[in-house]
């Protein structure tokens, strides 16, 4: 007999692992965020999840809250053995980790205990980690405290942000899930209590943190370059506005005081606490992304 299967997810990370879930196993229902406004029109924008379901002809349903009497309904009235959950964005109450017979199943991208909570991605980068990974673990009360299934490790690029991160974790979070799957559902693979040594969390990021300060090492900041990109995004404040930084390297250079903004072989740059941030692709306020020399045409006063 088939799995009967709910899924819960919202951005684009969550997308392959519902692709693969809806190949192998009867997708009963789809759970995601209410559409949002998005871009300049501040149109309503549906989730990529809620697109895909759509096409892929599954019920979806979009509530506020999952404690929401209607959304609990119709959680009872799909009656899932497993409840799979990949970047949902809500907090599964207890009420709805004991709903299925089998539990809820979460696609969680680090190599856990290391980066619990709602920025794993972000976090593996900021701090310079070599390598993270994707974990397949069973949901509990607790901030990604449950038991794991599998894990899959994948080295980190000091060239990777993200969103090219994000876009590795998914594929392999995916793979992992249907590899995982059915050897938990037929018992052949028992849950594993998580280490107790080497436990990180990470909260949630703001608008606010992508503020570069130039008092922090350059290395420190090109990772922040890297690890904001898309969001919140890295940014420092000009008189025009906040002048997003899409790419940076770092040089050695001596000139100048942290802050200050000087040239670097024909390039932008910020002078920080020990060296300089080269800025390879800038956006001023206004204004779509455009190269650094691009950006030195049409800025006055830089250096």
């Amino acid at each position: 007999m088939t799995a009967r299967v709910v899924f819960m997810g919202s951005p684009e990370f969550a997308l392959p692992s519902l692709r693969e879930l809806a190949a192998s196993y009867e997708v009963i229902g789809v759970v995601t965020q209410p559409d949002r406004p998005a871009g300049r029109g501040k149109h309503l924008a549906a989730p990529p999840v809620k697109l895909l379901a759509n096409e892929l002809g599954i019920p979806v349903i979009q509530p506020r809250r999952l404690k929401d009497a209607d959304a609990l309904q119709k959680l009872r009235d799909w009656a899932p053995d497993v409840l799979v959950v990949a970047a949902f964005g809500q907090i599964l109450r207890q009420e709805v980790l004991d709903l299925p017979p089998k539990g809820c199943i979460n696609v969680h991208a680090s190599l856990l205990p290391r980066w619990r909570g709602a920025s794993p991605i972000q976090a593996a980068i900021l701090h310079g980690d070599k390598e993270t990974g994707v974990t397949i673990m069973l949901m509990d009360a607790g901030l990604d405290t449950g038991p794991m299934l599998s894990q899959r490790a994948i080295p980190i690029s000091d060239k990777d942000t993200t969103a090219t991160l994000s876009e590795k974790l998914s594929t392999h979070g995916a793979e992992l899930l249907v590899e995982t799957l059915p050897k938990y559902l037929e018992g052949e693979l028992k849950p594993k209590p998580q280490p107790d040594d080497g436990v990180t969390t990470v909260s949630m990021l703001f608008k606010k943190d992508g503020k570069l300060d130039p008092a922090e090492s350059a290395e420190a900041l090109e990772r922040k370059v890297r690890a904001f990109n898309p969001w919140p995004g890295a940014f420092v404040d000009l008189k025009g506005g906040p002048l997003k930084i899409h790419r940076a390297h770092t040089a050695k250079s001596k000139k100048g005081k942290p802050g200050d903004k000087v040239l670097h072989e024909g390039l932008p740059a910020i002078v920080t606490a020990d060296g300089v941030l080269v800025l390879d692709e800038v956006q001023p306020a206004g204004k779509k992304p455009m190269k650094g020399t691009d950006f030195l045409r049409g800025v006055r006063d830089w250096s």
